[in-house]
């Protein structure tokens, strides 16, 4: 069955719900197209316990409509998964976007037809749909990575990934239980496995940098402040490098113009409070190595002193650059390491062996287990769209165009694959901000564009190699005047084996949006547009 629209989105997450609202405002027909037998992303897949967001529920939320900011009541500081899936519920209804979804509906190929400038997608299920635009809502994180070790098959027990969490509860109550990974997820999963575990295990590569969320019930009076001004509230968000946290302005101020007593009390306020702020405490911190230094330590001591057994707290203690990798927010995680049924094993110094059928063999012993979680991550930003068979002009692959890199101009469009949008892909933002925040900003300059491709009788849209070429040196540049690629992080791809190590986000968000803004009023330069042979009678 082949069904034609205006345009195909690609993923009913939080982006693909935007974008699907801002397609119909241009008056275009559309269809989204969603692996999952329901909306949310990765909300949608990320059941396991603990799920909650890093970003706070006041900022983590839509802005495209006043009446549904002034509506929804959010309840904490942080909304976990079971919350922000019922806004996503709410979002679905209250704007009536499920006509136009089809799910459990997995995206497989994609193919553009230059004669007609149309593509056709085609879904695992045979279906095709052919549309004159795609736009690609897949997700940051939404491609799971499973690291590949001997025998991992053969396990009898359940093996779990936390990014494809199984709908049916998953009981831990007096068994042994191995996770694998100390990013995000394991951070947020690990206290409550171990409250219910008779044993667990936890297999970490690199500790890394966790900080107290400070998650508390959302503060009635401080929710009806900010929707008194919630456009002058998202103003002075859009101002910060992260799109967000303009309630907790950064300093400025090098660290090193504070004493030691100044400093302490400066950390302190911001480990109490909660959050990343502790990358705000010192304007120099993600820039001089010396300053950051600084910073780390401070968290160094906080693991000493929670962590009661030293030998364990030194494998949690990180030794890189502190914002370099993702910074991980989570309540009770150190304290966990001083329960009595959890271990530590150090697999970087102690590699992965095997997996039997009931154990996991590493170079240190073996550990006898009912549940292997792998709390592993994403092959992220480009993941889930290298793994989609991607075709564009000439048959040109799009893990063939990226394959020493993904390259972009603005993280929109890429050359070759004309009328082919990409939301928060490499080269923009995305994972860097507040990704509310650059969903809203790529959603609204998408659906601007259509506007004036259809109202100017433009047939297609396509990045230029010049300047994605130039983009792509911008933001390795903006990226160098930091310390973000100083280590072997997800930005880059290094959790990944064989793919290119290119730092993918870029950095700053409002020099960004105000350059995209400029580049939609002067007729989208460094895009080629070709118009139609007939003018367009659109409007």
């Amino acid at each position: 069955m082949t069904d034609k629209f205006d345009v195909v989105i690609v993923g009913a997450g939080l982006a693909g719900l935007q974008m699907l609202h801002e397609v119909r405002e241009a008056g275009l027909t559309a269809r989204v197209l969603e692996a999952g037998d329901g909306a949310g992303g990765t909300w949608y897949w990320n059941r396991y316990p603990g799920a909650r967001c890093d970003v706070e529920s006041l900022e983590y939320s839509y802005q495209f409509s006043p009446e549904l900011q002034q509506d929804w009541e959010w309840t904490r500081r942080y909304a976990g998964r079971a919350e922000i899936m019922r806004y996503i519920g709410h979002v679905v209804d209250r704007f009536d976007l499920a006509r136009d979804i089809r799910f459990r509906t997995r995206v497989e190929a994609m193919t553009y037809d230059e004669p007609t400038a149309t593509w056709t997608v085609r879904a695992d299920s045979g279906d095709e749909v052919v549309a004159r635009f795609v736009i690609m809502a897949t997700g940051c994180l939404s491609e799971p990575n499973v690291p590949d070790i001997p025998g991992v098959a053969t396990f009898a027990g359940d093996v779990l990934h936390t990014g494809r969490w199984p709908r049916e509860p998953v009981g831990f109550t007096g068994k042994r239980v191995g996770v694998v990974g100390t990013g995000s997820s394991g951070v947020q999963a690990i206290p409550i496995m171990a409250k219910a575990a008779a044993e667990l295990v936890v297999f970490q590569r690199t500790p890394a940098y966790t900080l107290p969320a400070g998650d508390e019930p959302l503060d009635p009076a401080l929710q009806a402040a900010i929707k008194a001004d919630y456009a002058g509230f998202r103003a002075r968000n859009n101002e910060m490098p992260t799109a967000g946290l303009s309630r907790f302005p950064a300093n400025p101020n090098s660290v090193f113009l504070f004493s030691a007593k100044e400093r302490e009390a400066i950390f302190e306020h911001c480990w109490n409070r909660g959050g990343p702020l502790l990358l705000r405490a010192f304007g120099d911190s993600l820039v001089d190595p010396a300053a950051n230094e600084v910073v780390a330590e401070y968290v160094r001591g906080k693991i000493r002193e929670i962590v009661t057994d030293p030998e364990v707290a030194a494998k949690l203690t990180p030794t890189h650059v502190i914002g370099c990798k993702r910074i991980c927010l989570g309540d009770g995680y150190y304290e966990t390491y001083n329960r009595p049924n959890v271990r530590l094993a150090d697999i970087a110094a102690h590699p992965f062996e095997e997996v039997t059928p009931t154990s996991v063999r590493t170079g240190e012993g073996t550990y006898e287990l009912d549940v292997l979680v792998f709390a592993t991550g994403y092959d992220a930003i480009t993941g889930a769209l290298s793994r989609i068979d991607i075709r564009g002009r000439d048959g040109l692959a799009l893990r063939e165009a990226w394959s020493a890199g993904p390259r972009t101009y603005l993280g929109l469009g890429v050359p070759g694959f004309p009328n082919l949008f990409t939301m928060t892909g490499p080269g923009s933002p995305s994972v860097l901000t507040n990704v509310l925040v650059a969903i809203h900003q790529h959603a609204t300059w998408i659906g601007r564009c259509l506007r004036h491709l259809a109202g100017n009788g433009i047939r297609t849209i396509e990045a230029t190699p010049e300047a994605a070429e130039a983009w792509g040196h911008h933001v390795g540049d903006v990226a160098e005047r930091t310390l973000l690629p100083s280590c072997g992080s997800w930005y880059l791809g290094a959790n990944i084996p064989g793919k290119k190590r290119v730092f993918m986000p870029l950095v700053g968000f409002p020099d960004y949006a105000e350059r995209c803004a400029a580049i939609a009023a002067t007729g989208y330069p460094g895009f080629a547009l070709a118009h139609d042979p007939v003018p367009a009678t659109r409007s």
